[in-house]
């Protein structure tokens, strides 16, 4: 049955990778770039058109602050990227904004920091595939008339595709970036030549059309106000700029400098095509309404129901390189492309940062563990659904899902910031060299800024943005912080209470006489219980097994056991594609076949939970062990049950709803007759 199970897991993944080849998919520059830029990079291609749809409010005379809006956006982009470059050299793990400021700020800063992020990165993809999908469908019918559908199995594609791996994904998506990068710098360069060297006019295919302003002369504090919702909207450009500081140890080594070097040529190159796009559209007369069938005028009539508004850059290379032209189509279709493949950052960042949340207690721990391609494969499927969830309750209207955006990308750059200029005050405290000084100091004015404007930006957009739609961002941060905070004090609570006792150690380990494998994950008192019942059963041989997934753990595990002098040998099994079940089974199996008069019987230590949500947290690995080897010949199975707190009181419940029937409560007779059990009787 696995057999018939992993041949389409096979087709569509490709073969398990060996733990020992982590490092073949670690990244180069070339790679990097489109795999944790695609998101930046691609938002050229919408967050120009956010600008001038905010401005035409005020009509088409608005639209000459938006080279303004597009040089504060330009300084902001610059101040970030130099933000986050000192970020990469001082915290190269992994954590990027959550461990600069969970180490800098305390634990709720970094919590907040991680659901900022965590909810940015669903809207990510959801962004992006709707985008991608209203691009496509002014070309395909079909498309638009099933954009949830189309959309969800696009998000069911890339899913698959970053299963693979993310060396493999990142070799796919790089040629349709690279395309849309070279296309969009062609197109301003061919652009600038016609216009100032050859001195022809160019004309987008809205530029006869006259803005109706829905608030016709706007100015004082109205004006501001709108300027600012501009600048909130073209700040869309800043998006996913923190995954390179997340990916760090997905890049080759020397790991900070190529993260540093892809991060500046990440924002070179974004702010060059956001300029560009934004100059180009000014010279060819683009017109973007956010009704365009009330407020877009032709002679004078509004253009109706109709009217299919096309973005910015395809209006642009109409007029730069002709509508239907070979260049066109190409700039085209690669936009189209990219802005599916934008959604690539957040298939990286949020597996990432997943894992480093689970690895301290705060999601569950199965989002730690690397899948049969060494990617976090739990972590992306968890993104994928959340993100087809909202496609779905937001019909894939990225005009509606953008609103969402931008909040938790500048909470955490904030956070991060402040967290990075404490980092700089506290080695500058204890550092003694000037050299060494000196660039501390100027790192720490670098952040000092950073922190600064994007702290006013924030500001700016939750002032703006609030009532149309960013809320329901932070409702998701909230959702997700108090989630990530109850779950790290479910896995606190039961680390208290069954850690192994240093002076009562023969409490659970007494000399016995049994014959059995018990399963060991860590010394703690459900596998100090299993141990001292097996030793109880006749046996001729007793032998604790673990399986090696990680080395530094099972090191540990070693250390501890030889420490405390259980005297059980402690067997290890290596598991090079990090399974648990498969090694186990043919380790028991090889016993079997070894003597196969003889019987084996595996003692399993499992959590007795009281909730529901617990069931999700614990025994995954020992439910998976159990299906498989309850079908081997000549195996026999033992769960060796631990009650946790959370029992007693189910077991309380179900006694008041008299609805509880212990083993031998017909015995014991009636319930209010009984003695109370003790706390944690098997």
């Amino acid at each position: 049955m696995s057999k018939l199970t992993d041949l389409p897991k096979r087709i569509l993944i490709g073969r398990a990778l060996r733990s020992d080849r982590l490092g073949e998919t670690l990244l180069p520059k070339r790679i990097a770039l489109p795999v944790f830029a695609s998101d930046p990079l691609s938002s050229v291609a919408y967050a120009p058109g956010e600008v001038l749809l905010v401005l035409s409010i005020a009509g088409v005379s608005a639209y000459n602050f938006s080279p303004w809006i597009a040089l504060a956006v330009v300084v902001l982009m610059f101040t970030v990227v130099a933000s986050y470059r000192q970020n990469v050299h001082a915290y190269p793990s992994g954590g990027g904004d959550y461990e600069v400021a969970n180490t800098n700020l305390g634990p709720k800063a970094g919590l907040t920091v991680a659901s900022a992020l965590l909810v940015d990165y669903i809207l990510t993809v959801a962004v992006s595939i709707s985008s991608g999908v209203e691009n496509l469908g002014s070309a395909v019918p079909f498309v638009v008339e099933n954009k949830v559908l189309c959309a969800i199995g696009i998000i069911v594609l890339l899913t698959l595709m970053n299963l693979r791996g993310v060396k493999e994904s990142g070799k796919l998506f790089a040629i349709p970036t690279y395309v849309f990068v070279a296309g969009v710098f062609i197109m301003i360069g061919w652009g600038a030549f016609k216009g100032l060297v050859l001195d022809e006019t160019m004309q987008a295919p809205t530029a006869d059309y006259v803005i109706k302003p829905e608030q016709p002369g706007m100015g004082g504090v109205a004006l501001v106000f709108l300027l600012l919702r501009a600048f909130s909207s073209g700040c869309a450009a800043l998006t996913g700029v923190e995954a390179i500081s997340n990916g760090v140890p997905a890049f080759r080594k020397p790991k900070s400098k190529n993260a540093a070097t892809t991060l500046a040529m990440m924002g070179l190159l974004a702010v060059t095509m956001f300029c560009g796009i934004i100059a180009l559209a000014m010279a060819t007369g683009v017109k973007m309404a956010e009704n365009p069938a009330e407020n877009l005028l032709h002679n004078g009539v509004p253009l109706g129901p109709d009217y299919v508004q096309n973005p910015v850059i395809s209006q642009v290379a109409a007029a730069v390189f002709g509508d239907g032209t070979f260049f066109f189509v190409v700039l085209a279709a690669a936009t189209a492309l990219v802005l599916f493949l934008a959604a690539n950052t957040a298939y990286n960042g949020f597996p990432l940062l997943g894992s480093i949340l689970a690895q301290d207690r705060y999601l569950p721990r199965q989002l730690h563990t690397r899948g049969d391609r060494l990617a976090f494969s739990n972590g992306i499927v968890l993104l994928a659904g959340a993100a087809a969830l909202l496609v779905w309750i937001y019909g894939a209207d990225s005009t509606r899902l953008i609103q969402l955006y931008i909040v938790g990308v500048f909470v955490s750059f904030t956070l991060s910031q402040v967290g990075m200029v404490r980092h700089w005050n506290r080695h500058l405290a204890s550092e003694r060299d000037p050299a060494k000084r000196r660039r501390m100091k100027r790192s720490r004015a670098i952040n000092t800024f950073g922190a600064f404007l994007t702290g006013l930006v924030l500001v700016v957009v939750l002032v703006t943005k609030f009532t149309h739609g960013a809320w329901v961002a932070l409702l998701g941060m909230v959702i997700f912080y108090a989630t990530m905070t109850a779950i790290r004090k479910h896995y606190d609570t039961v680390a208290v209470e069954i850690a192994a006792e240093e002076e009562r150690p023969d409490e659970y380990v007494r000399p016995s006489r049994v014959h059995s494998i018990v399963l060991v994950s860590k010394i703690h008192k459900p596998t100090l219980r299993a141990l001292a019942y097996a030793k109880l059963m006749r046996t001729h041989q007793l032998e604790a097994l673990t399986v090696n997934v990680d080395p530094a753990e099972t090191k540990a595990l070693q250390e501890e056991w030889g420490r405390r002098g259980i005297d059980v040998p402690l067997k290890v099994i290596d598991s090079p594609y990090r399974e648990i079940t498969r090694p186990v089974v043919e380790y028991v199996k090889g016993l079997r076949r070894d003597s196969p008069r003889d019987a084996v019987s595996v003692y399993i230590p499992e959590y007795v939970v009281g909730h529901w949500y617990e069931h999700l947290l614990h025994n995954q690995s020992a439910l998976r062990l159990k299906g498989r080897l309850l079908f081997t010949a000549g195996v026999m199975v033992t769960s060796v049950p631990y009650q946790l707190e959370s029992s007693e009181a189910a077991k309380l419940r179900a006694r008041k709803r008299q609805e509880w029937n212990a083993p031998g409560s017909v015995r014991r007779g009636p319930v209010n007759e009984r003695p109370k059990e003790p706390t944690g009787r098997s």
